[in-house]
């Protein structure tokens, strides 16, 4: 879900918090040395999300921030901002000439430059959380 996020919205909160949960503690992302991305350049968007990206200038940025069940992406437009909302349980990374992140029929791929490779840990410590998230729900290991 994409949310404009340029004011505050006491709804757009609770709709967050309701689909990637509650941000982490001082000392939770302290202990994970972080809980977020640099701002890496955007290559190529799904055609339903190129409205949310600045169209006269060439380059456009994203963060990622890590939640206890997924992640929010955030995407600038002029001056507003926009907040795109993935769980875990419909996050899917691949690894291309860059990376692209795939949710809700939507995807959005980074480029592979210095931007890109300063953020190769915060990629693994995402898949991790992934990981650890779908263990909590492991359907496949019944005895």
């Amino acid at each position: 879900m994409i949310l404009n996020t340029t004011y505050q919205n006491k709804k757009h909160k609770q709709i967050i918090r309701d689909l990637v949960g509650s941000s982490f503690s001082f000392f939770e992302s302290f202990r994970m040395k972080g809980i977020g991305s640099k701002r890496m350049i955007i290559d190529n968007v799904s055609p339903n999300l190129r409205s949310y990206l600045n169209t006269n200038s060439g380059i456009n940025y994203a963060n990622i921030e890590l939640r206890k069940e997924g992640i929010l992406l955030f995407l600038s437009k002029g001056f507003q901002n926009f907040t795109w909302a993935i769980p875990y349980s419909q996050l899917v990374v691949f690894k291309t000439m860059g990376t692209s992140i795939h949710g809700q029929g939507k995807f959005i791929h980074f480029k592979n430059n210095n931007m890109f490779r300063a953020n190769k840990r915060f990629f693994d410590k995402m898949l991790e959380e992934k990981i650890r998230y779908e263990e909590r729900y492991d359907f496949y290991n019944i005895r």
